[in-house]
């Protein structure tokens, strides 16, 4: 019997360590050369490991959601035969039992030394007043949300006793949830948020909109994206600078000149924003399919990382849950999301008469270190004025 290490491979843009998704065997099992492995999670994709070599699990690195870092063993088997590599080119370690690992006691950053943790931990950190140097690391050198929570707990800040009636299920956040958290509270602590808020008379759109689809019945049904897509495309026009990316690193704006539309997109595992490449290259029933193939490719997990990546603004809708006001977070690099609420019908005031008028809400959100104030309510003016005369949209002005 030999003992068989498989390290993690790089898996993808010279990343410095992957997170695992999920298991698909167990100490003890035997797999096939070949089988599923695991799913391990980088920021781009999640990629299935298969294994090298027929034998049995021996050893695995961690549970789900813990991080391993490149170049490190992820499974260790017991195979028949001599010892062998899992890697090509790698020569295995003698087939010894290890030694029992000592226990490691978690230790202080020290003062003056430099201080490793993610931008999440960061900013959690900061949001809770924590020194980053007083918290003690439990395992390697990088500060973790485990470490902070440990910080929390034995400083005193951690939650109070529950009530004995209270029942309370502890729920893991890992994989695409957290990816989602990491990257929400990153741009919440980097972007410089500004919202506009403004209220939209919808009645004639939304009198269109039947007209076409009750006129069409082969082709997709409209709902009011498509629409609000059109008239994005033609506002970015009139205001460019919305539609960009911000290196805040390297200190420089990316402005594109064509609309890569990011869809928010709700899934059982959360937001995912896929993207309506070329927004403007569609009509209202190309923009209608492709928005609607891309939604369900979310939600199925089918999505290509290129339809996942390269948005250059976000449109974001809860649909009839929309509520009337709302916040959106810059999906960032970007600098500028557009949210929908939800459209209500009440009495208005038309050329001095009231009449029951269908009105919507547009909240939207931009990074207040390039969007100025008056740009951005120049750019959601250019929306309404496009989506208030909907003859505006056919006309592409």
């Amino acid at each position: 019997m030999a003992r068989v290490p498989f390290r993690l491979p790089d898996i993808g843009e010279g990343i410095a360590e992957a997170e695992i998704a999920a298991w698909h065997v167990a100490v003890g099992d035997h797999i096939e050369e070949d089988a599923p492995l695991a799913d391990m999670m980088t920021d781009k994709a999640t990629v299935e490991l298969t294994s090298p070599v027929t034998g049995r699990i021996v050893e695995r690195a961690g549970e789900v959601g813990d991080k391993v870092a490149i170049g490190s063993v992820l499974v260790t088997f017991e195979t028949e035969g001599d010892a062998v590599s899992a890697e090509p080119g790698v020569e295995a370690p003698p087939a010894t039992a290890p030694a029992a690992p000592k226990p490691v006691a978690p230790t202080p950053v020290s003062h003056g030394q430099r201080v490793l943790a993610s931008p999440a931990v960061r900013a959690r950190a900061k949001a809770l007043g924590v020194d980053l140097a007083e918290v003690r690391v439990a395992d390697g050198e990088r500060i973790r949300h485990g470490d902070l929570d440990a910080y929390l707990l034995y400083r005193g800040g951690g939650a109070a006793h529950p009530h004995p009636d209270d029942k309370i299920e502890e729920i893991k956040i890992v994989g695409l949830r957290r990816r989602i958290a990491e990257h929400l509270a990153e741009a919440a602590h980097a972007v410089a948020p500004f919202t506009y808020v403004e209220e939209i008379d919808v009645t004639a759109l939304e009198a269109s909109r039947a007209a076409l689809n009750a006129d069409r019945p082969d082709r997709p049904r409209l709902t009011l994206l498509p629409f609000i897509a059109q008239a994005i495309v033609l506002a970015v026009a009139e205001v460019p600078q919305v539609n960009a990316h911000y290196d805040d690193a390297a200190g420089v704006v990316r402005r594109h000149s064509a609309v890569h539309l990011g869809i928010a997109t709700q899934t059982d595992d959360g937001l995912i924003v896929p993207v309506l490449r070329d927004a403007g290259s569609h009509d209202l029933w190309s923009a209608a399919e492709e928005i609607a193939r891309l939604a369900t490719a979310a939600r199925d997990g089918s999505a290509r990382r290129e339809e996942l990546t390269g948005s250059t603004i976000t449109l974001t809708s809860l649909g009839a849950l929309g509520g009337i006001v709302s916040t959106p977070i810059v999906n960032r690099p970007e600098v500028a999301i557009v949210g929908v609420n939800r459209i209500v019908e009440r009495p208005a005031m038309v050329d001095g008469q009231i009449e029951p008028r269908k009105l919507m809400n547009l909240s939207s959100s931009f990074d207040h270190r390039i969007v100025d104030g008056m740009d951005a309510a120049r750019f959601i003016q250019a929306i309404k004025r496009r989506l208030e005369t909907p003859v505006l949209l056919s006309a592409g002005s």
